[in-house]
């Protein structure tokens, strides 16, 4: 029988992966100063055990007032990084899985509650709140603090900051960077005319709001090592009338692609609280399709993927060329153990979990 699409492999910037299986990011709200703690040694330890083909540490802050709550994951300094090399150091001796690594700036949505507190937002005279920034001085919702528009010295530090972050990334063996421009935080709010009314060249046009995303980019790709991939999450739409659209994530996509963009991980919504989103199994993927139309670059999938047939289909009819799971794989982390079983194909397990596998599914488990 021939490998089900799921299960084929494939090279994305250099990097070879066993299957079309990603693990996204995921905020837990669990850090304290920006470091990670053994929470997340057994949150990333357990899902780098999935048989998925690339794990992604969630959304990492590149400085501390980028951070959406104040127990954010952030890599900004020595302690943050030493933090994040115990916690991989550790998975590391028991996996072999990829690590890729999403780095972000809140913008306007940083200064929150967690998530099981409310999550909103914190004005910044409160003692874990602190003040925002965004392109331009509009708050996410009425009655929030508004952020204050970033000066030229503000746009050249944030950069210079992603930059850093992928330096120690690099130092710490991590394979992939991804970079944040979705869910409405501050690369996705210079892209939206929704939240860019700025005057200079970082506003107006979508050549001028792409600018600081695109300059951001180039400042990464030339601060990680050329053999590992850098990537972007993007928001497909807005999901608001006169909002970032399709149409617009294609233009940028391409331009990402041409600047040595490795994938591109297709979203969608979280800008604005007027967004109207059709929630349904494969609602975000017509927007993967769309990019996955007009660029040669690896596209993936995600949202509302639950199914294994569902989830090859995607990758067999070329709407995508990985899926990513979150809500999915946290329910059920051996999803991808599940799949293969259902599919027909084989996944990596460590040798401790080999005597579960059942009998119906003698060759589930790949050898080494």
């Amino acid at each position: 029988m021939s490998t089900p699409a799921l299960f084929r492999p494939l090279t994305v910037g250099g990097l070879e992966l066993a299957n079309r299986i990603v693990i996204a990011p995921m905020c837990q709200y669990s850090a304290r100063d920006g470091c990670m703690n053994d929470w997340h040694q057994i949150h990333l330890g357990q899902l780098a055990l999935s048989g998925a083909a690339l794990l992604t540490i969630e959304a990492t802050a590149v400085v501390p007032e980028g951070r959406i709550t104040y127990a954010d994951v952030g890599l900004w300094d020595d302690a943050t990084e030493a933090a994040m090399a115990d916690v991989l150091e550790s998975i590391r001796r028991w996996s072999d899985m990829p690590i890729a690594i999403q780095l972000a700036h809140a913008g306007r949505k940083a200064s929150t509650e967690v998530p099981w507190k409310g999550g909103a937002q914190l004005p910044p005279g409160d003692a874990n709140g602190w003040q925002t920034q965004a392109p331009s001085a509009l708050p996410f919702t009425a009655g929030e603090a508004s952020p204050l528009a970033l000066d030229r010295e503000g746009l050249a530090r944030i950069r210079d900051a992603f930059a850093e972050a992928a330096r120690r990334s690099a130092r710490l063996g991590i394979d992939v960077v991804q970079l944040h421009g979705a869910h409405g935080y501050l690369l996705h709010q210079f892209l939206s005319p929704l939240s860019n009314r700025r005057d200079d060249e970082y506003g107006g046009s979508l050549e001028n709001r792409m600018r600081f995303p695109l300059e951001v980019f180039d400042a990464v790709r030339a601060a990680f090592p050329a053999d590992r991939a850098v990537s972007m999450r993007v928001s497909g739409t807005d999901w608001v009338a006169g909002g970032w659209d399709v149409a617009d994530t294609v233009a940028f996509a391409q331009a990402l692609e041409a600047r040595g963009c490795s994938a591109i991980h297709v979203s969608s919504g979280g800008l604005d609280s007027r967004q109207d989103i059709p929630v349904g199994p494969n609602y975000q993927v017509p927007l993967a399709r769309a990019v996955k139309q007009a660029c040669g670059m690896p596209v993936i999938a995600v949202g509302l993927i639950t199914d294994y047939d569902q989830a090859e289909a995607i990758v067999g009819t070329g709407d995508a060329d990985m899926i990513a799971l979150a809500r999915t794989v946290l329910y059920d982390p051996r999803w991808p153990w599940h799949a293969a079983a259902h599919l027909g194909a084989q996944v990596q397990a460590p040798p401790q979990y080999w005597r579960s596998q059942p009998r119906r599914y003698r060759d589930l488990f790949a050898t080494l």
